[in-house]
């Protein structure tokens, strides 16, 4: 009898010990309630732009990132809508895709088609020998900052083919003034690393 004791309060000890280190454990977090509604618009237009292995938690992230859902945005620099369109981008952009001629960075649609349609034009001005994440990662590196700036400061490494990391580490080097670096530097981790994982069940990441 003693031992059945012994053996149940062993048993209800493990039990709780268990419970305790679930509620100690983090949580994954999840895409708020604010994405939902744009979820099955973004997975059309990134497949319409990307193909159907599209980057959408990738790209989820990044919406995440730039205006947290919200269709109102703007930011104190002026940027504008979902994706965060600077005026100046939105009338680029529309020379790469005649659809976007009507520069509406408020509307959800034609924000998420200039996200994906300048990440997709980004992506692939990318050095080809890099892995795909890294390829991303430059790409959004020059969505924040500017492509022209990434290659400026790939050229200021002196190295003929540089890797991402060394490129990185010339931040500062050329004409970005070195003050923007840390932002720069820390969006695509943001995204790719930190917020990411929250829309893995939208579909391929990276």
């Amino acid at each position: 009898m003693r031992k059945a004791l012994k053996d149940f309060a062993a048993a209800v000890g493990l039990v709780l010990a268990c419970a305790l280190l679930s509620l100690t454990l983090p949580v994954q977090a999840q895409a708020p309630q604010a994405a939902q509604q744009y979820r099955a618009l973004l997975v059309r237009t990134a497949h319409a732009a990307w193909g159907l292995d599209a980057p959408v938690a990738v790209l989820a992230a990044q919406v995440h990132q730039e205006s947290a859902w919200r269709a109102d945005a703007v930011s104190h620099v002026g940027a504008q809508g979902l994706a965060q369109f600077m005026p100046a981008t939105a009338t680029w952009i529309a020379g790469v895709d005649p659809a976007l001629a009507a520069r509406q960075p408020y509307n959800p649609a034609w924000a998420l088609r200039a996200l994906v349609t300048y990440d997709r034009w980004l992506y692939d001005r990318t050095p080809a020998r890099y892995a795909p994440k890294d390829r991303m990662w430059v790409a959004l590196r020059g969505y924040n900052g500017g492509l022209g700036h990434w290659q400026a400061e790939a050229a200021a490494t002196g190295v003929v083919r540089p890797t991402r990391a060394q490129v990185d580490a010339a931040c500062g080097r050329a004409k970005r003034a070195p003050v923007h670096c840390r932002e720069n530097l820390d969006y695509p981790h943001r995204i790719l690393v930190v917020i990411q994982p929250r829309y893995a069940a939208w579909g391929p990441g990276l």
